[in-house]
């Protein structure tokens, strides 16, 4: 039985089409259902404080945070240059040019680069995916599949210039895992080069110097998330770093299907002396990342995104590495690394499996002055390409820095001070149902926890989230979907309820109380209120305590049904209903319906009166609704009796002038 809105009574037992049991019975066995699936979905979502305290749906700006493709983009790739108010999205044939500029409606333009192949297997392999946008100094390079064979084209205003075949930028079906890094002239991919030979996976040097290769043993079916390039302290001893997944060689049936990576290559490696190393990485090495949390037996092993977080005063090695694993079961987990551990792990850990003196010089180790890796060197480190020890999480405990029963697929990590001046880190991760997470960690306590404010519904239509882009000098979050590109703000003030308690409950670090509003802090001049005190944030406030509920009245004949429903704007509180001193009905943290409802089987004398829906969360306590049940006959009295006092009060106030005139005569 869906429940009517507050102040109107439930159809009673004869009047219902369905007739109810009878009320001995307790529920209607429709609603005990509801609640019984309420309660596994609610046990379902794991840790409490790791779910989402607030959802919100973005609705926008109309006409300017949100604009359609036009027709279906199964697979798109999404370019964007921070400060920029344009997005490239690269779809099927087409290259979208989405433009947001701030306060003004949004545009959108197409350049259409179909396929130039006229013979293809069938009509999906006769489109032209785009999977690569980057810009270069002579226009914006777009490459995709163009039928299975993949090609490039420049982008120079407006003009579409095609450069041909050219592999290695795409791959040739848009469902291929594929990863391309650019550095100067200098172009790094792990896409195939031929369709049907080559298959087995490779981290390649297609552009720049020598082309080189990995060598085809040291990695098992790879899935490559996420390369960047390091510059150390010596030039020579610049490092690429790769994240990926591949199989595990340990064929337990009890072990993990997959192990997650970070590999290590020195930019400068020329190849090798022998002619079996000379086209192949000589310094190749990789290492197992660890994210598992000991105290509860948890384990994530398959690696689904990376993010880095540079250091803003510039030390490479507190750069920060924000990795998202999953497990078997679609639970996730965030743990964080600093480059300077995973730096330290591969210049002084020994290597697995092997157990003589590591040769002069060590695998891995970069030489100067583009110096060719001695062949004994390239052979130890090829038969034993992992190191022993293991990337474990920053931190004194080693543990992850969260983990969710929610399946995280990206994320993106915004670095900000509030307006105290303490800095955070806000991460956004994207989930499974088409929404986004919006965590909070702090980023100067050693010992910080995450605290996960909200899910946002970015679009129009719920659809999963193809691709993400931060821009964090906009402080726009930019989002696509097969239908649609979104642009969110970081700042989503206006969606806390509840005054200043509300305000500063949501521990928003963008957000403050200033003369009546919630506001965001980008958009005062001013300090504004903002909590310092995780634990009890509302105490900031200058009213000790959250105003009441204002009283809402409804009359009900007797014997009638009726629920009575309260939103639950907090999904870290417990609500609360309760009628005199009874507690009626009580919906705990990760109850999955919207409302806390109190069901009323049968209406008796002694259950009319004030309901009251209470919400507890912590120290915060707020009176969220306040409901008064009068039978008919008590309201009709009341309002009979309300409107014969103002009709006596009328006659005498028609009266008195007479008497007034009648005295002051006499």
């Amino acid at each position: 039985m869906t429940p009517p809105p507050p102040g109107r009574a439930a159809p009673s037992a004869p009047r219902a089409r369905v007739p109810g049991p009878p009320a001995r019975l307790g529920l209607p066995l429709r609603l005990r259902l509801l609640l019984l699936l309420w309660a596994a979905a609610a046990s379902a979502q794991g840790h409490l404080r790791s779910g989402p305290r607030i959802f919100a749906v973005w609705k926008g700006h109309v006409g300017q945070d949100r604009v359609d493709f036009g027709q279906t983009e199964p697979h798109t790739v999404l370019f964007h240059e921070p400060g920029s108010s344009s997005v490239w999205v690269g779809g099927r044939g087409k290259v979208y040019l989405f433009d947001f500029p701030e306060g003004k409606n949004a545009s959108v333009r197409t350049v259409n680069i179909g396929s130039t192949k006229g013979s293809c297997l069938d009509k999906r392999d006769c489109e032209n995916y785009i999977t690569l946008l980057e810009r270069r100094s002579e226009g914006l390079l777009a490459c995709g599949t163009n039928a299975r064979h993949p090609s490039c084209w420049n982008l120079v205003n407006g003009t579409v210039v095609p450069l041909g075949e050219m592999r290695g930028y795409a791959p040739f079906s848009p469902d291929e895992n594929s990863l391309v890094l650019f550095e100067g002239d200098k172009v790094y991919s792990t896409i195939r080069k031929q369709e049907y030979n080559g298959k087995i996976p490779r981290f390649r040097r297609i552009r720049g110097e020598s082309e080189l290769y990995t060598s085809d043993t040291v990695m098992q079916n790879p899935q490559f998330i996420k390369a960047t390039i390091v510059h150390q302290d010596q030039a020579y001893d610049d490092k690429i770093y790769y994240f990926f997944r591949e199989d595990n060689p340990d064929k337990n049936p009890e072990a993990p299907l997959n192990v997650s990576r970070v590999a290590q290559l020195c930019r400068g490696d020329q190849g090798g002396e022998s002619s079996l190393s000379v086209s192949k990485w000589n310094t190749f090495l990789k290492a197992m990342l660890v994210c598992s949390d000991a105290a509860t037996n948890k384990n994530f092993n398959r690696l689904q995104d990376v993010f880095l977080l540079p250091d803003p005063s510039g030390q490479w090695r507190d750069t920060r590495v924000y990795g998202v694993f999953s497990n078997p079961w679609n639970y996730s987990a965030v743990c964080v690394y600093s480059l300077g551990d995973i730096d330290k792990v591969f210049r002084t850990s020994s290597l697995k499996g092997y157990h003589s003196s590591l040769p002069n010089p060590r695998p891995g180790k970069c030489l100067p002055d583009q110096q060719p890796i001695p062949t004994e060197t390239f052979q130890v480190a090829d038969r034993h390409p992992e190191v022993a020890q293991r990337v474990e999480p920053m931190g004194p405990l080693k543990t992850p820095l969260f983990h969710s029963k929610y399946h995280y697929q990206k994320v993106a990590v915004h670095r900000m001070q509030a307006s105290h001046g303490e800095t955070f880190h806000v991460l956004y991760l994207t989930t499974d149902r088409g929404t986004i997470h919006k965590v909070v960690e702090p980023g100067e306590q050693e010992h910080s926890f995450a605290f996960n404010i909200m899910e946002i519904q970015p679009f129009r239509r719920a659809a999963a989230i193809q691709t993400m882009s931060l821009d964090a000098e906009r402080r726009k979050l930019y989002v696509s979907s097969q239908w649609e590109v979104s642009q969110v703000p970081l700042d989503l003030c206006e969606v806390y309820g509840g005054g200043c308690h509300g305000c500063l409950m949501s521990r928003d670090p963008y957000c403050g109380w200033d003369q009546g509003r919630c506001i965001s802090i980008y958009s005062s001049e001013r300090s504004v209120l903002q909590s310092i005190n995780p634990a009890e944030p509302h105490k900031e406030c200058p009213n000790p305590k959250p105003d009441k509920a204002p009283l809402q009245k409804v009359s009900l004949a007797p014997n009638s049904r009726y629920y009575l429903s309260c939103p639950m704007e907090s999904r870290h509180a417990t609500y609360s209903w309760r009628h005199k001193e009874n507690v009626e009905q009580s919906c705990e943290p990760g109850h999955q319906s919207p409302n806390c409802i109190l069901f009323i089987e049968n209406l008796t004398a002694q259950q009319y009166g004030h309901y009251f829906c209470e919400a507890q969360e912590g120290s915060y306590f707020r009176e969220a609704q306040h409901w008064q049940l009068l039978p008919e006959d008590g309201i009709m009295a009341e309002h009979l009796l309300g409107h014969a006092c103002a009709l006596a009060a009328s006659l005498w106030l028609g009266v008195l002038p007479t008497l007034t005139l009648g005295l002051l005569v006499h």
